[in-house]
């Protein structure tokens, strides 16, 4: 199967969701990525997502604070996992309100827009627990990750 999924992303969304990621940490020490796959290859998509967020070194982080938006476009399905850092201090409730968010604007289509928001959320609440410090470093690359997509 080719990968046709990823071209319904032209290089400007790609700049629009990666500024959303560099917008949200200019206010956070927290790390944000989003990486997309074609399917969950016969698994949950939580086990996917486990899987991207290891295989992206997102557990390396200082504070434990990374957030990945997992996509699995073929399969129409997302999650949202965060850390032990971030995890710790938000309630399911946060989890809900942001799968909510991007499940809105996913059902109309609307993937950039829906991520846009979601990540602006994430960035709200990493804000609160875990401030942007001066000394800070982008731990992470901020682009938007395409499972098997040579980098442009």
């Amino acid at each position: 199967m080719g990968l046709i999924w990823q071209h319904s992303f032209t290089k400007e969304d790609k700049i629009r969701i990666r500024e959303a990621i560099q917008a949200a940490e200019r206010q956070t020490s927290g790390e944000v990525r989003v990486y997309f796959e074609q399917d969950c290859k016969d698994e949950s998509v939580l086990q996917r997502a486990v899987k991207a967020f290891a295989s992206l070194g997102m557990e390396k982080t200082a504070d434990r604070n990374g957030v990945l938006f997992y996509i699995a476009f073929d399969d129409r399905q997302f999650a949202v996992l965060g850390d032990q850092g971030i995890h710790e201090k938000v309630t399911q409730v946060f989890w809900d309100r942001v799968r909510g968010i991007m499940a809105g604007y996913f059902a109309r289509e609307e993937f950039v827009e829906g991520l846009v928001q979601a990540i602006g959320e994430v960035g709200r609440q990493l804000q609160h627990h875990f401030p942007y410090q001066k000394d800070d470093v982008n731990e992470l690359p901020d682009d938007p990750v395409f499972h098997n997509e040579s980098p442009s």
